[in-house]
C-alpha cells in the first residue's frame, strides 16, 4: 500500500483550469438596480463566452471615472485584497479604459486586465472562421493594443533592464514591439483591401436579385432562423457572438429567388473601432434591400436591445432601410391573459409574471414601421409558416422594384389594394 501511495503522489491534475475573473462596473447617475444587474449579467455572459468564470462583482457609484485607476483608491484596495485572497486570474471592466488606466491597473493589481473592448475583441478572435473575419479582428486588436503595450504580451515582462530600476534595455524591447505591430497593421490593411476587392466583385455578381439581411442584438436566434429558412447548418449556440462571419445563402419562396445573409450580432457599447474594422461584413447590411430585425422577446430588456440595434444601423448608414421586425423566442414568455382571466390575478402577480401583450406590441411597431411584426419561436419551430408568408410578402415588394413586370397579376392586385386604401 505504501508503494501505491508513493505512485499516487507523483500524479498531477492535468484537467484544464478555467480562469477566474471579477467584474467591475461604475454606476452612472440615475441608473436603476435592475439596469446595473442586467449590464453585469451581460458582462458575465461575455466572460463565460471568452472561456472564463466570473466569481464576484464590484460596483462603485461615481460621477466620473478616476483619471488614474478608473475606480477610487478605496475600491481598488478592496479589489486587490479579493483577488489576492482568492487568487483571481483577471479583472474585467464594463467600460473602456484609457492606455494609462490600463497600465496603472496592471501595475497595482498584478493580474490580466480586460476592458469591454478587449474582451469583445478576444471573443471575436476566438470565433472568427473566414480569412476576412480573422483579418478584420486581428487588425482591430493590434490597433487597440498599440497604445496600450505594457504587460499585454508575456514576453514584455523582460522590459525591466539589467539594473533594479525601470528603463534601460527594456524600453528598447517595447519600441521594437511597437514597430513590429505597426508593420503587422500595414500588412493586415493591405491583406484586407485585397479581400474587400474580392468581396466587391462577388457582390457585383449579385445585382438584380433581392438581398435580405438578418440583423439584431447578439444571441437573439438569427442563426437558428437562418438554418430554418435555408435548411443549412450554420453554428447556432446559446452564447454571445456565436456568429462573427457573414453567411449568405440563396433562398426561393413562391418562385421568388433572393439572397439571405446572417450577420454579426450587435451589442451595447460595441467598440467603434470594431464596427469600422467590420466594414466589409457590414456591407451586407448596407447593401441589403430589406432588413429582418430579430428580437429576443423573452429578454427583460428587449426594448433597449431594439434601440441599440437601431442606433448601430444609423451609425453604419443603414437606418433608412425597410425593416421587418421578428419577435423570437415567444415560447419563453407568458402572453397577456384575457380580461376575464385578469380579474382573478392580483396586481402583484401581474407585475411578477411580466406578461407580454403581443397585440399591443404589434400595433405599436406596425404604426412605427408600416410592416406588421411576426411573433415566433425559431428553436422549437413555432409560427415558422407565418414568418415565411410575411417574409415572402416583403421580398415580393422589393422584387417588384427590380422587376416590375415579373409577377404582373400580383402587381395589379397590390396596386388596386393600395389605390383602395388611398
Amino acid at each position: 500500500m505504501g508503494k501505491f501511495s508513493r505512485k499516487l503522489q507523483k500524479l498531477y491534475d492535468t484537467a484544464p483550469q478555467v480562469p477566474t475573473a471579477v467584474l467591475v462596473s461604475l454606476i452612472a447617475q440615475g441608473q436603476s438596480d435592475r439596469e446595473i444587474q442586467e449590464n453585469l449579467d451581460e458582462l458575465a455572459f461575455l466572460t463565460e463566452t471568452l472561456g472564463a468564470k466570473s466569481i464576484y462583482r464590484f460596483t462603485q457609484r461615481m460621477e466620473k471615472p478616476d483619471i488614474r485607476t478608473f475606480v477610487g483608491s478605496g475600491k481598488l484596495e478592496e479589489i486587490l485584497a479579493y483577488i489576492q485572497h482568492f487568487e483571481v486570474d483577471m479583472v474585467i471592466f464594463d467600460d473602456d479604459l484609457s492606455p494609462s488606466q490600463m497600465r496603472n491597473l496592471e501595475n497595482e493589481l498584478k493580474v490580466k486586465i480586460y476592458d469591454r473592448s478587449l474582451l469583445i475583441l478576444d471573443i471575436f478572435l476566438q470565433r472568427a472562421q473566414t480569412a476576412q473575419a480573422k483579418t478584420q479582428v486581428e487588425l482591430a486588436r493590434y490597433q487597440y493594443l498599440l497604445p496600450r503595450l505594457t504587460r499585454m504580451w508575456t514576453h514584455l515582462e523582460r522590459q525591466r533592464g539589467g539594473t533594479s530600476t525601470r528603463g534601460g534595455a527594456g524600453e528598447k524591447e517595447i519600441e521594437t514591439d511597437k514597430r513590429d505591430i505597426r508593420n503587422k497593421i500595414t500588412l493586415l490593411k493591405a491583406k484586407l483591401r485585397q479581400i474587400e476587392k474580392q468581396g466587391q466583385t462577388q457582390r457585383k455578381g449579385r445585382t438584380g436579385i433581392v438581398r435580405v439581411a438578418l440583423v439584431g442584438y447578439t444571441n437573439v436566434g438569427k442563426s437558428t432562423l437562418m438554418n430554418l429558412i435555408t435548411k443549412s447548418e450554420i453554428l447556432a449556440e446559446n452564447k454571445l457572438f456565436a456568429t462573427v462571419d457573414s453567411t449568405v445563402r440563396k433562398v426561393v419562396l413562391e418562385r421568388i429567388p433572393f439572397l439571405l445573409s446572417d450577420t454579426v450580432g450587435f451589442i451595447r457599447k460595441l467598440p467603434t473601432h470594431l464596427i469600422e474594422s467590420f466594414k466589409s461584413t457590414l456591407d451586407e447590411i448596407r447593401e441589403a434591400d430589406l432588413l429582418v430585425h430579430v428580437v429576443d422577446i423573452s429578454h427583460p430588456n428587449f426594448e433597449e436591445h431594439i434601440q441599440v440595434v437601431n442606433q448601430t444601423l444609423r451609425e453604419i448608414k443603414a437606418g433608412e432601410k425597410p425593416v421587418m421586425l421578428v419577435f423570437n423566442k415567444i415560447d419563453l414568455v407568458q402572453t397577456m391573459p384575457s380580461e376575464e382571466e385578469i380579474q382573478h390575478i392580483s396586481e402583484h402577480e401581474l407585475e411578477e409574471a411580466d406578461y407580454k401583450d403581443f397585440e399591443a406590441l404589434s400595433n405599436a411597431y406596425e404604426k412605427k414601421t408600416g410592416i406588421k411584426p411576426v411573433f415566433m419561436a425559431a428553436g422549437p419551430g413555432l409560427h415558422v409558416e407565418e414568418f415565411r408568408e410575411a417574409l415572402t410578402t416583403e421580398v415580393k415588394k422589393q422584387h417588384r422594384k427590380i422587376y416590375p413586370h415579373y409577377l404582373e397579376p400580383e402587381v395589379h392586385i397590390w396596386e388596386e389594394e393600395e389605390e383602395g386604401e388611398n
